[in-house]
């Protein structure tokens, strides 16, 4: 069923009253990258635990908190941003929906697929704006690489390589707990990988046909939260799409982050710069000659969610764009259970 365009939504100029529900590291940073924004109000904040609640509060007084999600739910507002455990996402985003809120969340939009599709249904439902944080979308020159690749400059893709490998690993309980989290590292990381590989391409079919996970040098189990994954993928063409991602890697710097595309006409690499988290560079490939398409210097990391709230202004109700975010689900659900 596809939704209705909604009227578009009567803010007469005024700023967009938004909700944050969970202050940890993202969510306080996805908070101050937009409060500044003269047409973001951030109206109400909540998180389970005082002490952030308190931080946030302080930042901004003229916001309401509360720890209690249900009293979030019962302010005036025109959307909310979750970045709670992942375990709470589906959950939370199916009430904001039902409220008739457009919800921007973290990833993963929840830990199985049929959750997943559950949210996106929750949306359609009730023609509302859903986009899931998916940064690496926004980094320079990304967007140029795909209205490349639709414009079949490279050829027919044949290849592409994924790789994130993180020398840290996350610090909280929960991100260890497989109910909660959903599982480890090919889930923390690997879900941007994918959704690369999905976006560039416009959501080609692939499926899944070899993973091999490992925790603490063995083969995880069903149980286990790995922290190193090898995924290999084949889409419809007959094109390998190969991922590699970890926590706590020994690789001599903080992170390894790249994707390498080979096409019949041409290539792109995408890598890191000396070992940041945050500084990248793009460039499109032709035999031994490379155009640069862009360079990132920590200036993209809200980029989604600017998006989000530059669509929301104009229009509230629900984006096609949503249903990719179910494919991408379903071949990490597949990974896993290979």
């Amino acid at each position: 069923m596809s939704a209705q365009p909604s009227l578009i939504p009567n803010y007469q100029g005024r700023p967009l009253k938004l909700g944050f529900l969970g202050l940890g590291w993202i969510g306080r940073k996805r908070l101050d990258a937009v409060a500044a924004d003269a047409n973001v109000r951030v109206t109400a904040v909540s998180d389970a635990d005082p002490e952030k609640l308190q931080s946030a509060q302080s930042g901004y007084p003229d916001a309401r908190g509360m720890i209690s999600f249900d009293d979030l739910l019962e302010c005036e507002l025109d959307g909310v941003v979750i970045a709670t455990p992942n375990g709470a996402h589906a959950e939370q985003a199916i009430a904001c929906l039902a409220k008739g809120l457009p919800v921007f969340c973290q990833k993963p939009l929840a830990t199985n697929a049929a959750d997943t599709e559950c949210v996106i249904a929750a949306a359609q439902k009730a023609n509302k704006l859903l986009a899931v944080d998916y940064s690496y979308r926004h980094v320079q020159g990304m967007r140029a690489l795909r209205e490349r690749i639709r414009a079949g400059e490279l050829g027919e893709i044949n290849a592409i390589d994924l790789i994130f490998h993180n020398a840290y690993g996350p610090n909280k309980q929960w991100c260890f707990d497989r109910s909660q989290a959903g599982g480890g590292c090919f889930l923390d990381l690997g879900v941007h990988l994918i959704d690369l590989a999905l976006w560039l391409q416009d959501a080609p079919s692939m499926r899944v046909v070899s993973s091999r996970l490992f925790a603490h040098g063995r083969a995880a189990g069903r149980q286990d939260v790995e922290d190193l994954a090898f995924v290999e993928l084949v889409q419809s063409n007959g094109a390998v799409v190969r991922i590699a991602c970890s926590w706590h890697a020994q690789i001599g710097c903080d992170a390894e982050i790249s994707a390498h595309i080979q096409g019949s006409r041409g290539g792109a690499r995408w890598r890191n710069v000396n070992g940041s988290f945050v500084d990248f560079e793009l460039d499109l490939l032709r035999g031994n000659q490379r155009e640069h398409l862009g360079s990132s210097r920590d200036d993209w990391g809200p980029g989604a969610l600017g998006a989000w709230i530059q669509r929301l202004r104009t229009d509230s109700s629900f984006d096609a764009e949503a249903l990719d975010i179910a494919a991408g689900a379903k071949l990490i659900e597949q990974a896993y259970q290979s």
